[in-house]
Formats: structure tokens, sequence, C-alpha cells
């Protein structure tokens, strides 16, 4: 497994080792030790989740204040532009984003260390996108960014997809600018 480090600190794209031949491939979607040494983390998985999307379904910014959760998420299916937001106040970085295209094909994972807001828009057709926590799922600690905020100038490629708007749920049609948002100390 290699590590890429991004501009945020502590946020990683990972690329896996990849068997492949005639018959197939295959690859370690996640082994402990092998993270640990490649980032510098090892965190404790308690929760495994996994979603369906259409195209041009958009996801997030979302995080949650208490119970923060770290995630490691990857694509099985599909294509998706992937992001993590730094809120942490205090940090070299805060406020800045970071990207990466997750497919099916090219297995990349991300790492969105706690402490950060995380969403992701559909590429393809569908996408299926899995990912696993550091901590449970609590929607009454649930925050949203908004996924457009121009303080954040996070550059979506939606309209090299042909999206000409995404298809947001009402909680992040209620996503709030970061200058407004609850954050992390």
């Amino acid at each position: 497994m290699q590590a890429i480090p991004t501009a945020i600190d502590g946020v990683f794209i990972l690329e896996p080792k990849v068997f492949g031949d005639s018959r197939g491939f295959f690859m370690e979607s996640f082994n402990r030790r092998a993270f640990a040494a490649a980032t510098g983390v090892d965190p404790e998985f308690v929760q495994d989740n996994h979603s369906r999307s259409s195209k041009g379904v958009l996801r997030g910014l979302h995080y949650q204040l208490e119970q923060a959760q770290g995630k490691l998420v990857r694509v099985t299916q599909g294509l998706v532009f992937d992001v993590a937001v730094d809120i942490r106040q205090g940090s070299p970085t805060f406020g800045r984003w970071a990207g990466v295209e997750l497919s099916g094909d090219n297995h990349r994972q991300f790492w969105v260390p706690a402490g950060l807001a995380h969403g992701f828009v559909v590429l393809s057709e569908s996408a299926d996108f899995l990912y696993k926590t550091t901590d449970y799922y609590a929607p009454q600690h649930e925050r949203c960014i908004a996924w457009n905020d121009p303080a954040l100038g996070i550059e979506w490629p939606l309209a090299a997809h042909g999206i000409t708007a995404p298809l947001l749920s009402d909680k992040d049609k209620a996503g709030v600018p970061l200058s407004e948002a609850s954050l992390f100390a």
C-alpha cells in the first residue's frame, strides 16, 4: 500500500497493491499493519457502511461534532469525486479541501481523519461507496456544511461529467456556510 499525502495534514490517498490477470484481480482492501506503516495512523474501526447513489447525487459535507468519525472510504463500482475539508480551528490548513477521484477501476481509497467534513458526488451512472468509521453514526451530533460554500471554493467536476445541478437530500440542502458552522476546537 502506498499512502500519498494531500495538502491537508493527516489526509491520505491510498493506493493498494492490486494483483490482476486474465481471471480478474485481488487486493487487500484493509490491512491494519500496512495501513499503520503507510500512514502512521492505527485506527480502530467500529462500523462499515455501504451506499449506492445515482449520477449527480452529492452527499455532504458531513461531520459529527461529538463522536467525530475518521473514515476510510472507497468505491467498488462507479466513479465519485470525494472531498475532505479541514474544519479544525487552529489547524494550519483550516478551511482548505483535498479531493480525489475514487472508482472501482482505480481501487484508490481516501483516509479522512476525525475533525474534517466529508462529501462526495457521483460522476458515473451509479456508484457503490463503502466506508469504515472510527466511531458510530450519531444523527443527533451530525452537522452539514454547504457543499457550494464560496469560502471553500471546492472545484466539484460537475460540468465535466454532464451534471448541471447536483441531487441533494433535504439535510444537504440545509447545509450552512463554514462561517456559520459549529467547528472543532
